[in-house]
């Protein structure tokens, strides 16, 4: 695919955001935050679990049909599916079973979560990483699950994400590039996701996971160049690691999902003490009325601990 000009991109965002102003004008679905957006109750918090909470990424993946079992036994509303958890079958056959299968149990698939990567100063490297992500808003469109976590990427300069990790998630940025660059590639490939995205009714929510989005100054400063109602926020809640409430509070107007991290028996790479009470009254204040979906990854068992953190995140958003 050709590579567009700087001033054809801004014209492209410009056709965006109208199209985004036309269908919120038609009654589509206001995400809280807006000014003009009119005060009223507070639904209950719905709380879902990353598939990833029952594998963390350990030598045997956890079937996901295994996965939507136990989010049922231990209580919850809804179940995020891990991409890259399903195996090698992502065939339509299959995906059908798992909706049928969380319909069955009364959960709703709530959240996709998918791995790409935009900072690269190959343009061939960043259309297979924007063609990846069209194919799994694809895949949560025949899922039925309405929004789907996306990355900026990042640069890849550390030895493996343990280093990165050791590091604070900081890496050196390629010799000869610039940030300034970066962010412009990541903004071009999500620009070229939003048509999919809305047609398919799937909100993407660029999520603070490294690389440009280590920051929220970082995420905001790509979602609100692009202005779309149809790119958002994933807010992870282990995600920051200095200033934790002023970026939570940064991203929360903007948030359309939130992954909330638990660390029971102590983190793989950190150990974060995130007070819940602090980020419910955060999300409260701008009229948050999504799903909090826990992302479990401590080293306790998860049969354990998955409903041990599941008890503390209703009690602190009650």
């Amino acid at each position: 695919m050709a590579t567009l000009s700087r001033s054809d991109r801004i014209t492209r965002r410009g056709l965006l955001t109208a199209s985004a102003a036309t269908a919120l004008a038609a009654g589509l679905p206001r995400f809280p935050g807006a000014a003009d957006e009119p005060s009223r109750p507070l639904r209950p918090v719905r709380f879902g679990v990353s598939t990833y909470s029952f594998w963390q990424f350990r030598e045997q993946p956890a079937p996901i049909e295994q996965c939507i079992d136990s989010a049922a036994r231990m209580g919850f509303d809804g179940v995020e599916v891990l991409q890259v958890q399903m195996g090698g079958d992502e065939s339509n056959g299959r995906l059908q079973k798992l909706k049928r299968q969380a319909h069955s149990l009364g959960l709703a698939l709530c959240g996709f979560s998918t791995h790409q990567g935009f900072v690269s100063p190959d343009s061939a490297v960043r259309q297979a990483n924007v063609d990846k992500t069209l194919h799994s808003i694809d895949l949560a469109y025949r899922l039925g699950i309405p929004t789907m976590r996306v990355n900026t990427g990042r640069w890849g300069t550390s030895k493996d994400f343990d280093a990165l990790m050791a590091n604070r998630g900081i890496e050196p940025r390629l010799p000869g590039h610039t940030d300034d660059e970066a962010f412009e590639w990541v903004i071009d490939a999500l620009e070229q996701c939003l048509p999919r995205a809305e047609e398919c009714g799937v909100v993407l929510g660029l999520e603070n996971h490294w690389g440009l989005g280590r920051t929220a100054a970082g995420v905001m400063r790509i979602v609100e160049a692009i202005d779309s109602p149809w790119l958002r926020v994933t807010l992870d809640t282990g995600n920051f690691l200095e200033d934790m409430a002023a970026q939570w509070a940064k991203l929360a107007p903007a948030t359309c999902f939130v992954q909330a991290k638990t660390y029971f028996g102590g983190g793989k790479w950190y150990t974060l003490d995130i007070d819940y009470s602090e980020v419910a009254a955060i999300l409260g204040n701008v009229g948050y009325q999504g799903w909090v979906s826990l992302e479990f990854e401590g080293k306790d068992d998860p049969a354990e601990a998955v409903p041990r953190s599941l008890a503390m995140l209703k009690q602190a958003f009650a």
